[in-house]
């Protein structure tokens, strides 16, 4: 038997990558290496609209796996061939697949975990039951709140839920949707927070758009599209009585941009918006201590890590009551939680802030506290090794107990 035991981890993004996937995967990478694993993470996409456009520009390639080390993990970067301006999605995968198994007989891994059960799950999950191992699937979000109403896809969600020798999830919520789903999980699932790393917001630069900020600042972080609800917070904003900036921390999606310029331009409030575009995670943390009101008024999230900053750096939070952000919220107690999809309940929330530094400092506090008591590194790391120990003792049995969070 080999020691330490070797885990591959399975992901469509990982440091330098800027994504909140990438920053949980690197996260946990570092937490099962400390516990004794040797740990390696494969990066793969399972959509190619980089392939395709290469292929019509006539650039052909083999297949690659660029391995590379970063901070004692193994990272594996795969790339499928490049052979045909009319290749198909099957195409692609073929030569990623060919590429994990490679990594497989290499290394001899003994458990593979995927992170994104729709992009990233099938495949691991095929490879693990092709060579008799152990599977952990991660729900992060998106991939039950969006992808499960794609007939194409449901067939494959629910064969990867039902093959898995466990599945985790970021709130109770999509564990509920997925066991609806996929009841063979029932007994192989559990639901823990991601946490979040210690940040000195002190030591950070000051970020370049600071002095566009005036009056009080409501703020939200993120890759705004779609889930995120940013309609609604425009809509919410256009009757507020005190002089106020709309800053929006990253950018929005480019598939979905002329959607978004043109709710810009109808909200009226163009003048009093800042976008500070595509940054480093870094100067995206560094905004915080200038956010007043930090909003998060998702349609659905998974467990969004800019809530974990944003009650790090002690902001007064208005969230949707969905996934991980009415789970970890306490209306009235550190932030307060609206419905999604109601402008109006927003604005009142937002407007119920405006005025009132004392509150929102007293949110502020008991948020920090919740999130460094409730949602730290300790608290998730136990909870991966828990996981990992039962899949690896137990991995031959059908049937495990609940892993107790």
């Amino acid at each position: 038997m080999k020691n330490p035991k070797t885990i591959c981890l399975t992901a469509i993004e990982f440091p330098p990558d800027i994504g909140g996937v990438g920053v949980s995967v690197k996260r946990i990478s570092l937490f099962l290496k400390d516990l004794g694993y040797e740990v390696h993470v494969a990066v793969f996409r399972s959509v190619f609209p980089k392939e395709r456009k290469l292929a019509e520009a006539g650039e052909f390639r083999r297949s690659i796996c660029e391995t590379s080390e970063q901070d004692g993990i193994i990272v594996h970067r795969i790339h499928p061939a490049i052979r045909s301006t009319v290749a198909r999605v099957q195409d692609y995968l073929m030569d990623i697949y060919g590429q994990l198994t490679t990594l497989h007989k290499q290394y001899q891994f003994d458990v593979v975990h995927a992170f994104f059960i729709n992009e990233t799950g099938f495949l691991t999950t095929m490879l693990a039951k092709e060579n008799d191992l152990p599977v952990i699937n991660s729900v992060r979000g998106v991939d039950l709140h969006k992808h499960i109403f794609d007939c194409r896809q449901q067939k494959q969600i629910a064969w990867t839920l039902e093959n898995s020798s466990w599945t985790t999830f970021v709130s109770q919520d999509l564990m509920q949707r997925a066991r609806l789903f996929a009841p063979a999980i029932n007994n192989k699932s559990s639901a823990f927070f991601n946490s979040i790393v210690p940040v000195d917001f002190s030591s950070l630069p000051t970020p370049s758009l600071v002095n566009k900020l005036q009056g009080t600042v409501i703020g939200s972080v993120g890759n705004f599209r779609d889930k995120k609800g940013i309609e609604y917070l425009l809509d919410a904003c256009q009757n507020l009585e005190t002089e106020f900036t709309l800053l929006f921390v990253g950018d929005f999606v480019a598939k979905e941009r002329e959607y978004w310029e043109q709710e810009l331009a109808n909200s009226g409030l163009e003048d009093k918006i800042v976008i500070t575009g595509k940054i480093s995670r870094e100067e995206a943390l560094a905004y915080l201590p200038y956010i007043d009101i930090f909003a998060i008024p998702s349609l659905n999230d998974g467990c969004p890590n800019a809530l974990l900053e944003a009650m790090l750096a002690e902001k007064a939070i208005v969230g949707t009551n969905v996934d991980a952000i009415g789970e970890i919220i306490e209306d009235g107690v550190n932030g307060l939680l609206v419905n999604p999809y109601k402008s109006e309940e927003l604005a009142i929330a937002i407007a119920k802030l405006l005025n009132r530094p004392l509150l929102r400092q007293t949110l502020g506090k008991l948020a920090k506290q919740k999130v460094l008591q409730e949602l730290n590194l300790a608290i998730e790391q136990d909870n991966w090794a828990k996981v990992y120990h039962h899949v690896l003792s137990t991995s031959t049995q059908p049937q495990m107990a609940v892993v107790a969070v």
